[in-house]
């Protein structure tokens, strides 16, 4: 890959692990704001045969980790994936897809299976009813509002579907993690819901890291911005300074690099120029926060570095295209 010699010469003294310390600095703080909520669980187990459809749900994503026996996952496209035990799909987007014994079995909707409740947000389904004694497959399965807070432009950039091998070097702990979610269900102790909540926010984590360190080939916007180093120092004091007042040279000072060419730098990897950026995440933050967190008008606007309500206020709609109570009336909409 050739990097940009000017901006490599602009950016003095940065070691390797100077480097790998800004990304992973950057990474820690966006990871930080990612939230899963309104998770439901199942713990499937089928026969030798059965097909299970998932419906599309925009918002949301869908996580499936095959504990015992194997399944054909088929996408939205048709395209067919293999399954084994220890491997887990992490879909970002929603998208519908079905878990099948083979691809020549028909699937019905999961809703349709008799669920037998184990708490408040997890069941136990049995997709192949009176066919068997012991469940040939058992499969783990979780849909959750997929929050990613200031994070939020890499939802747009995570692949559809991503095939996870729990047991591979990529994801090293992942399996353990799994593992102790499995326990949980099987157990149903006191608050094992809240423990798979957090061990869920867990697991999300390390797919989306394992994801970024390892986009390689075909990183891009604010994936490649997650990994090079030459922009993280900008990227970082965005992030943990948000209602800081930012210019152009102040963040291309962050970099050691000049005006120009730090501005061309980031234009050209994240897709945006920095200062649309840093508008653009604290109307994130301000989403956030007012739909999910419920903070006044008045609260956040003077958290972003507002002078007054209505200067935040113009600044939301120009942004967003609507002004900040909508964001609000549509959370007391969702949760009545």
């Amino acid at each position: 890959m050739i990097q940009n010699l000017e901006f490599m010469i602009e950016t003095p003294n940065m070691t390797h692990l100077d480097q790998f310390a800004l990304s992973s600095d950057l990474i820690n703080e966006l990871l930080r704001s990612m939230r899963l909520r309104g998770v439901d669980y199942r713990r499937i187990q089928a026969g030798p045969s059965f097909g299970i459809g998932f419906g599309a749900k925009p918002g949301h994503a869908y996580f499936h980790f095959v504990a015992v026996g194997a399944a054909v996952l088929r996408a939205e496209d048709g395209a067919l994936y293999e399954l084994s035990a220890g491997n887990a799909v992490f879909m970002a987007q929603g998208e519908a897809h079905q878990l099948l014994s083979r691809a020549d079995v028909p699937a019905q909707d999961i809703g349709s299976f008799d669920a037998a409740p184990l708490g408040d947000t997890v069941c136990a389904v049995d997709a192949s009813p009176g066919a068997h004694l012991s469940p040939d497959t058992i499969i783990f399965s979780g849909c959750m509002e997929f929050e990613l807070g200031s994070m939020q432009g890499l939802g747009g950039l995570m692949p559809a579907l991503m095939l996870i091998d729990a047991r591979g070097q990529r994801y090293p702990g992942l399996m353990p993690i799994l593992a102790s979610m499995e326990r949980e269900v099987r157990s149903a102790r006191v608050g094992f819901a809240g423990i798979l909540a957090r061990l869920a926010d867990v697991v999300a984590a390390m797919i989306v890291r394992g994801w970024v360190e390892c986009a390689c080939g075909n990183a891009s916007g604010l994936v490649a911005a997650l990994r090079d180093p030459k922009l993280a120092r900008a990227l970082l004091a965005l992030h943990q300074e948000p209602a800081h007042d930012w210019t152009v040279a102040e963040l291309a000072a962050q970099c050691n690099a000049s005006r120009s060419v730090f501005a061309e730098r980031f234009q050209a990897t994240i897709g945006v120029p920095p200062l649309r950026y840093a508008t653009e995440l604290r109307m994130r933050l301000a989403s956030q926060w007012l739909s999910l967190e419920r903070m006044p008008i008045e609260t956040v606007a003077q958290r972003l570095g507002y002078t007054s309500q209505a200067a935040f206020s113009r600044a939301f709609k120009r942004t967003t295209g609507q002004p900040p109570g909508a964001s609000r009336q549509v959370a007391r909409a969702v949760t009545s």
